[in-house]
């Protein structure tokens, strides 16, 4: 199998450093060009499974606009321009949490979406997190810190809880692990 190929492409859009739309011309390997392929820019970001020193493991039930309802959530943020995704998991949980861990598990980094961009998720397990100073977040979401056992966290996922992709993928591979 070949790769598809990029042939041209223009900016329709450049919204803010949150999202930006570009128009691709592409060549499939058959030779077909598709033009006005619609790509999405958006920023790349982590999302962090956290198990505290006494193997229970900490998120947050909170809102989100584009979620109905409450959901559960992992630690997450986007990357600052050129921060490395683990450095990015490591000052999200410290901000989010006021938390540090003692290992770092990498649960892989995943496209938003296989055929129109829109960021790339870096998933990770810390473990042997503990607390080491205060929340500093600026977190715009309505949210409060839950602490689940290991089956009470299958339980949650399980039961779709955790209602946004992301979160439900990097939980299920956490709960892989350990």
């Amino acid at each position: 199998m070949k790769p598809w190929t990029t042939l041209s492409r223009t900016t329709i859009l450049d919204h803010s450093k949150w999202l930006r739309v570009e128009d691709h011309s592409i060549r499939l390997p058959d030779g077909t060009v598709l033009n006005n392929w619609c790509w999405i820019v958006s920023p790349d970001y982590v999302n962090v499974v956290v198990q505290d020193e006494d193997e229970n493991f900490v998120c947050f039930r909170q809102t989100k606009y584009a979620v109905n309802g409450l959901s559960l959530a992992p630690v997450g943020g986007y990357l600052e321009p050129g921060e490395d995704p683990l450095t990015c998991a490591k000052r999200e949980l410290r901000e989010e949490l006021g938390y540090e861990a003692t290992e770092w598990i990498p649960l892989g980094r995943f496209p938003c979406d296989g055929n129109h961009g829109n960021g790339m998720a870096n998933l990770y397990l810390a473990c042997g997190a503990r607390q080491v100073g205060e929340i500093i977040a600026d977190d715009l979401e309505e949210q409060e810190i839950v602490t689940l056992s290991r089956n009470e966290m299958m339980q949650a996922l399980l039961n779709g809880d955790f209602k946004v992709l992301s979160w439900s993928t990097a939980v299920a591979l956490a709960l892989y692990h350990v």
